[in-house]
């Protein structure tokens, strides 16, 4: 009998959609409840995933994997126990070390995992050195494996190599985890933009779209080509049925695009808006670039903008970001990036582009400065007339521009 006779069993297989795309590697011991209930409607999901998002689902008896291929999310790094991005020396060491113990053993020493990673660099023509830095890499790497489940420490903690070369530990590892993180893309991929490529399954338009509207929080229409648009609007409807009894989406829709919301707010893989100095300093940063639209802002710009935000809200925001201007400004800018909310420009408008380097390398062929330049769905962020825009909740406008 269908899932929507059933309410628990509906609600069930939400909860579980929600987890897997939040979290496509699901372990058992991490949560044993959720895992039982995946394991209870494995072959619903499985339906669901395949034929609405063109992903894949793996269920073992400890393990969940969601294969997520079809769309390629450009601002969704992996994060460090700390929540902080990886550094690009981290990725180089994570794929050294998944390398390196894919094919086992089941239980490693510290150092000779070292040893292990240091040749397989060799092999790659990757120059590693003992420095500090490169330790303290390699523990964000082994401590970010911990936390997903790939692996275990069974003997002291790796934390201690970051500040002692000498430091051991044991390391219990799970090859058959570590088996299940590559894309099926990745085979056969000769290059970088032929994985690119590989993993964007374009020519499946409405699973694609569908893709981009559960992983990203805005589709705009310059996303689209016209045909892609006018079928996106045509079964606008038929497309939030699936969301909504999926994941618990609604759909917004303007002239420039479409916006996923998610009522609980549980959902995205970044809050907004939200309290605190980060969010707070966002809205108050878009306002400004709302209403300074003659003058539009740089990296400079920007810092000397939150510069004065700081020193206005200083009894308010927390004090190690208000001293550091830089970097509340890289936050902050980041933050509006990784929602779709500013994109940086070439100083006259063109070539919109999602990094700060590639959009300076742009400007620079025209004589301009890379600019950041909002979005219309931050429109739906604007302070409303007349309310306190010094208190920490602004109340926002509902809308897109």
């Amino acid at each position: 009998m269908p899932s929507d006779h059933h309410p628990q069993a509906a609600l069930e297989l939400r909860t579980c959609a929600r987890h897997l795309v939040q979290r496509p590697l699901t372990c058992k011991e991490h949560d044993p409840e959720l895992f039982r209930l995946i394991r209870r409607h494995e072959a619903e999901l499985d339906r669901w995933f395949t034929q609405r998002l063109g992903y894949r689902l793996h269920v073992n008896a400890d393990t969940a994997r969601l294969f997520k291929d079809g769309f390629v999310v450009e601002r969704r790094p992996l994060l460090t126990l700390t929540r902080r991005p990886f550094h690009p020396l981290e990725y180089v060491l994570l794929a050294l070390v998944l390398g390196a113990t894919v094919a086992g053993p089941a239980v490693i020493s510290l150092r000779d995992l070292v040893e292990r990673v240091r040749s397989a660099a060799v092999e790659a023509a990757i120059a590693l050195d003992d420095s500090p830095t490169t330790r303290r890499a390699l523990v964000s790497v082994l401590q970010w494996m911990v936390g997903n489940g790939l692996a275990f420490e069974l003997y002291e903690r790796v934390e201690a190599y970051a500040g002692d070369q000498t430091a051991d530990a044991v390391l219990k590892i799970r090859p058959d985890r570590i088996a299940l993180l590559p894309l099926p893309t990745l085979a056969g991929a000769e290059s970088v933009e032929d994985l690119l490529a590989r993993g964007q399954r374009r020519s499946a338009t409405r699973q694609w779209m569908r893709c981009r509207l559960v992983e990203e929080p805005v589709l705009y229409r310059t996303d689209l080509s016209e045909a892609e648009w006018s079928e996106l609007r045509r079964r606008l409807g038929e497309e939030e049925r699936l969301l909504e009894e999926m994941f618990g989406l609604a759909l917004e829709a303007r002239a420039e695009g479409v916006a996923s919301i998610d009522p609980s707010g549980s959902l995205a893989a970044c809050r907004f808006p939200t309290g605190g100095t980060l969010g707070h300093a966002a809205l108050l940063l878009i306002a400004k670039l709302r209403d300074d639209t003659a003058r539009p802002l740089d990296r400079e710009g920007i810092v000397s903008a939150i510069e004065e935000l700081a020193e206005t809200h200083r009894r308010r925001w927390a004090g190690d970001l208000v001293d550091s201007p830089e970097r509340l400004a890289a936050r902050v800018t980041e933050l509006l990036l990784d929602l779709r909310l500013a994109e940086w420009a070439s100083g006259d408008g063109a070539s919109p582009e999602t990094t700060a380097s590639a959009a300076a390398s742009s400007a620079r062929d025209r004589g301009q400065h890379a600019v950041l330049r909002l979005l219309p769905a931050a429109a739906r962020f604007l302070p409303v007339p007349g309310a306190d825009a010094d208190a920490d909740a602004v109340e926002m406008q509902g809308r897109l521009c």
